[in-house]
Order: structure tokens, then C-alpha cells, then sequence
């Protein structure tokens, strides 16, 4: 019988915010599976909540680092891997759920769309992953191997009124995601997306018609409900462990198979 047990390897959550985040839900699985914790916030507002999630973790489960990492700056995810690197020595694991848009994009007709909310949406929710990615790849490359996930949704593929430009951003971070497969593939590091159905989240809440879309999932997904941050969680450490060894440039769908349906 296969267990994962990812004892021995560090992982780096980058978008824990609050206890409802996605990211969260898998910093804890991760801790449970053995794995050493670094943990990002954004900025100062954010600390205290990221702080107080860090500190409800367990003795061994505790983060080694809680850092900053707004990554539209350049010198703070310089900073965050210089001190991963100078006191941990390393990196296994890297795990990017991390979204933004201006509120205003997410409100009225996609051909309304700004320059600079496109641009923002696109550096914060797609682009991040580049850098992100080749820093933690000179890491990974030292022990022969890694595997880096990413949060991504079906408005990537599908049409989702009020989504607007953000469902641009995850149609390019899935490419993003296929083209750093290739080209990691011969470090031994991988990398894969997770595409979850809609999850109560404080992003969520800037979504227009959320509450509605929650609805309509749980009637028109085979499995007639939605699904739960603990099953999202449990995909993630499904294809960050060696028992995904062979997976890699995939988007696995966790949605109770919605994305299959036609109608």
C-alpha cells in the first residue's frame, strides 16, 4: 500500500492569505505528509492572519521561514529565495496559488478591459510563475529533482461571464505551465496545474455572480455537489509526491467533473 510521505522535503506555499485559502488548505496537508514549511505573505495587512495561521501549525508542522514576497517586486522574490537558499540550503516543493485583478476588471463587459488592469492581472496571476520557477529550479536541480503546482481554473478553456480577464491570466498560466514542463523535464523537476471548482475564498467574493456559479456546479456536476478545500488539497499532494513521478505539464481538473459536462 502507497502512503505519502514527503518527510525530508521542503516545500515553499506562496498565497496563503486567510483560512480560507486554497493555499492554506495544502500548507497543512503538506505539514501532515512530513514536508518542512516556508510560508509567503504579500504585504504587512496580510502578515498578522498569516502569522496566526503559522502559529496554530504543531510543533514540527511550524514553518521554518514566514517571509514576504509581493511578487510584482523583483528584489523581494530575489530576497525570498537568497534567504531560503542562505538558511535552508534548499527546495523541493513549490506551490503557487496566487490571483489578482482589479476589482473594477472583474465588473461589466470584457471589451471594457484597461491596459494597466490587463497587465497587472497578467504580471500578478500568470508571469509570477517564470520567476518564481527558475529560481526555485536552481534549487531543485541540486537534489535531481522537484515539482512546482499551480492553482489554476476552467475559465482557462471555458467562458465564464464576469471572469473577464482573469480567465485570460489562467489560459496563460496553463501555457506557462507546459512550456516550463518541457524545459524543466531534464532537471527531473516537474510541474503541474490544479484546476479546483469554485471554492468559498476571499477572491471568490470579487467574483460577480459567485453564489450563483456555486449553484450551478452542484446541479450540472456528475457527483451533484461541489467540492471541498480538503479534496483540493488532497489533489495537490497527490501530484507533488513521487506518487505523480510520471506526471508532469498536466492540468487535473478537482471540480466533481464538471469541466466534462456539455450542458
Amino acid at each position: 500500500m502507497y502512503q505519502i510521505d514527503l518527510a525530508g522535503k521542503l516545500a515553499l506555499v506562496l498565497g496563503v492569505a486567510n483560512k480560507r485559502s486554497i493555499a492554506w488548505a495544502i500548507a497543512q496537508l503538506l505539514a501532515q505528509a512530513g514536508a518542512e514549511l516556508v510560508l509567503t505573505y504579500q504585504n504587512e495587512r496580510v502578515r498578522p492572519y498569516v502569522e496566526e495561521l503559522a502559529a496554530a501549525l504543531e510543533g514540527s508542522h511550524r514553518p521554518r521561514l514566514l517571509l514576504p514576497c509581493d511578487v510584482t517586486e523583483e528584489d523581494q522574490i530575489e530576497g525570498l529565495f537568497d534567504r531560503i537558499e542562505g538558511e535552508l540550503g534548499r527546495l523541493d516543493l513549490l506551490v503557487h496559488s496566487i490571483a489578482y485583478a482589479p476589482a473594477g476588471e472583474l465588473e461589466g463587459e470584457f471589451l471594457t478591459t484597461s491596459r494597466e488592469g490587463f497587465l497587472t492581472t497578467l504580471e500578478v496571476s500568470a508571469y509570477s510563475l517564470i520567476p518564481l520557477a527558475r529560481r526555485a529550479a536552481s534549487l531543485m536541480e541540486r537534489q535531481g529533482e522537484g515539482a512546482i503546482l499551480a492553482l489554476t481554473f476552467q475559465a482557462a478553456e471555458r467562458v465564464f461571464p464576469g471572469y473577464n480577464v482573469m480567465g485570460t491570466a489562467k489560459a496563460a498560466l496553463e501555457q506557462i505551465i507546459r512550456q516550463l514542463a518541457y524545459e524543466l523535464g531534464p532537471k527531473g523537476i516537474r510541474i503541474n496545474g490544479l484546476s479546483p471548482g469554485p471554492l468559498r475564498t476571499l477572491a471568490a467574493r470579487g467574483i460577480p455572480g459567485f453564489t450563483t456559479m456555486l449553484k450551478l456546479h452542484e446541479e450540472r456536476a456528475p457527483l451533484k455537489r461541489n467540492v471541498t478545500h480538503e479534496e483540493v488539497a488532497k489533489a495537490a499532494l497527490f501530484l507533488l509526491s513521487d506518487l505523480a513521478s510520471g506526471i508532469t505539464g498536466e492540468v487535473l481538473h478537482v471540480d466533481a467533473g464538471y469541466h466534462i459536462m456539455g450542458v
